[in-house]
């Protein structure tokens, strides 16, 4: 794997694979933008790169293909093996081909295919060719050169629920808000869970994460891209029990409509009270995200983790994760 460079302002940056006759072998757990964010660091530094995805979509294009056809919503698959995608000119168009939705330039409302991602349509079209939602995935994968396999969490579809506060005070005026898209706007959100509470893990996912030397958690929408992976119960068995080490990566934003009012530390009291048995070894937080940083500290301190502290927001936007700064922290964080 060749070393990938980058001039910005007359600052270079640079991320070097680790060695490429051992790489280690990395599950990264999450959905949407933030595990976007993570791989698309992540695959400039090993070969050995698996994507653990959640499956409780319910909203835009996943939706509609979701509700109409009785499958696994595809969209947050489809962003991860965009991420996934090489740098190379065959990479870039792929990943831009399943990005790509249809919109009409004059009748939206009339237009059946209006806003789905080709991408979608793609993975849904293996699914049923195949009859096995895992293969189509690997034939996905194989046809973007894709730099590591993604997974869903469970086969199953499954929906995230929560109670949500409707004022200021804890534990009162609750109101059960059903369905990822909802719950993701809806805020004040006091628990969470997802149904069926029964649903089996994915075999595969179970499996890499048994075997991988390093677990990474997040980032993303904490209560419905992030925590989703510790409620369902044989994943969160799987981290608690595995050899790996794991790591949290913190949000840069963490003023969204779900998590209002949350700071660093009330993130990781989150993870706390799902997972009361998760130990951590590191955490990778950005100090513009933070503003205790020694209560953070402390917190972290009580999953058994060490802080490490670094800029890896984009030059231009603090709210975004540079691909290229998150890859160099994870390399020097792998490295020791």
């Amino acid at each position: 794997m060749m070393d990938k460079t980058i001039t910005e302002h007359g600052e270079r940056l640079a991320v070097s694979p680790l060695s490429a006759s051992s790489p280690l072998r990395v599950v990264a757990l999450g959905g949407g933008h933030g595990l976007y964010a993570s791989l698309a660091a992540l695959k400039h530094v090993t070969s050995e790169l698996t994507a653990v995805v959640t499956v409780a979509d319910d909203g835009g294009s996943s939706g509609k293909l979701r509700e109409e056809m009785g499958v696994l919503p595809p969209g947050d698959l489809r962003m991860a093996l965009s991420a996934l995608c090489d740098d190379s000119e065959w990479g870039r168009t792929w990943a831009s081909v399943m990005q790509h939705r249809f919109k009409h330039p004059t009748s939206p409302e009339t237009f059946s295919l209006e806003n789905h991602a080709l991408g979608n349509l793609l993975i849904v079209s293996l699914w049923e060719l195949l009859g096995d939602p895992i293969a189509g995935l690997d034939w996905a994968g194989s046809l973007l050169g894709a730099r590591g396999r993604v997974l869903p969490m469970s086969l199953t579809p499954l929906v995230i629920s929560g109670e949500v506060r409707e004022g200021e005070h804890p534990g009162k005026g609750l109101t059960t808000v059903t369905g990822q898209a909802k719950l993701a706007k809806a805020g004040n959100i006091e628990t969470v869970r997802l149904e069926p509470a029964d649903a089996d893990a994915c075999d595969e996912a179970i499996e890499a994460i048994d075997t991988a030397d390093w677990v990474i958690l997040g980032p993303g929408s904490w209560y419905t891209s992030v925590l989703p992976h510790l409620l369902l119960p044989q994943t969160r068995r799987a981290i608690e029990r595995s050899s790996a080490r794991t790591c949290v990566v913190m949000n840069l934003e963490l003023a969204s409509d779900e998590t209002t009012g949350l700071d660093a530390r009330d993130h990781l009291m989150v993870l706390k009270k799902y997972a009361p048995d998760l130990q951590l070894d590191a955490i990778i937080a950005d100090p513009i995200a933070v503003a205790d940083r020694e209560s953070f500290e402390k917190t972290a301190s009580s999953f058994g983790a060490t802080v490490r502290w670094a800029a890896v927001h984009e030059r231009n936007n603090p709210f975004v994760h540079d691909s290229l700064k998150l890859g160099a922290t994870y390399r020097d964080l792998f490295a020791e």
